[in-house]
């Protein structure tokens, strides 16, 4: 009897720690969304590189999208022929053969900025004359905040190199 008295007091301690964490999954939504943002930014300038032409990364916001152009007429398809479809997704990227990924709900997203990546896989600010050879894209660090932390991406000026 004692023994399952002594067990369900456990129990309890490890449900009443527990169960918070296990429904709370903002932490889990901005590791992931996170390393969507990541990997959205370097496929933008790996497809600039491999097609020979410029891609936009637009992030307004509530998402982060690809783009052939700066007022994203001419979209960049998803990767694996569709995006993730979240409800937040469709709701600020509208279709899903789109590379845009929405943030996740809870979530915020610091930087409202276009930039470009020129055939050679070097970064530019939008305000930067496409096929100009000057660049004023200086280093941006985008923060993912929403789970009590922050996740930062780094796009860095010249490379291109995203961490």
């Amino acid at each position: 009897m004692v023994e399952l008295v002594v067990m369900i007091v456990v129990l309890g301690i490890l449900g009443a720690i527990a169960a918070p964490r296990f429904f709370d999954t903002k932490g889990f939504d901005a590791a992931s969304f996170t390393d969507q943002l990541k990997a959205q930014i370097r496929y933008g300038q790996k497809a600039a590189i491999a097609q020979g032409r410029y891609v936009f990364v637009r992030l307004n916001g509530s998402s982060v999208a690809l783009c052939y152009d700066a007022a994203c007429g001419s979209r960049v398809a998803a990767p694996g022929g569709s995006n993730s479809a979240t409800a937040s997704t469709m709701t600020n990227c509208g279709v899903t053969t789109w590379a845009c990924e929405g943030v996740p709900n809870g979530l915020a997203l610091s930087a409202v900025a276009t930039f470009y990546f020129d055939p050679a896989g070097q970064p530019f600010a939008l305000a930067d004359p496409v096929g100009g050879v000057n660049s004023t894209f200086a280093t941006q660090t985008l923060a993912v905040s929403g789970d009590g932390g922050t996740h930062n991406v780094t796009v860095t000026a010249v490379t291109g190199y995203v961490f």
